[in-house]
């Protein structure tokens, strides 16, 4: 299962447990609401709101963790330990590139 954007035993587990339309609708609020977070953390780094970028970064990781999409809870979790500084910008590329990945796998389940 290395570097696929979701692990399949976490995100089956949560399908049998939460049911497949429930997790239909987490999909759904993940796919509109972490986009707004990556925002929200290069807002913060514009105006060097540490808290605010930590905390996005926060969430983030959580609501992947939720899907199975550990590499981008990984991003997420080393961009909220390792706080704001000036390196973040290519640790923000990264997080985008494994929200990319990680959404396009979600998507591909939902609409497939």
């Amino acid at each position: 299962m290395a570097d696929l954007p979701l692990d399949a035993d976490i995100f089956d587990t949560l399908q049998d447990t939460m049911g497949e339309g429930f997790v239909e609708d987490l999909v759904n609020t993940f796919l509109e609401e972490a986009p707004g977070l990556i925002k929200e953390m290069k807002a913060a780094m514009v105006v060097g709101d540490a808290d605010k970028f930590r905390r996005g970064a926060h969430s983030l990781k959580s609501n992947a963790n939720v899907f199975g999409a550990t590499d981008l809870a990984k991003q997420a979790r080393q961009l909220e330990l390792g706080g704001l500084n000036s390196d973040n910008e290519p640790e923000i590329e990264a997080l985008e590139d494994r929200y990319a990945e990680a959404s396009a796998a979600l998507i591909e389940w939902r609409d497939g």
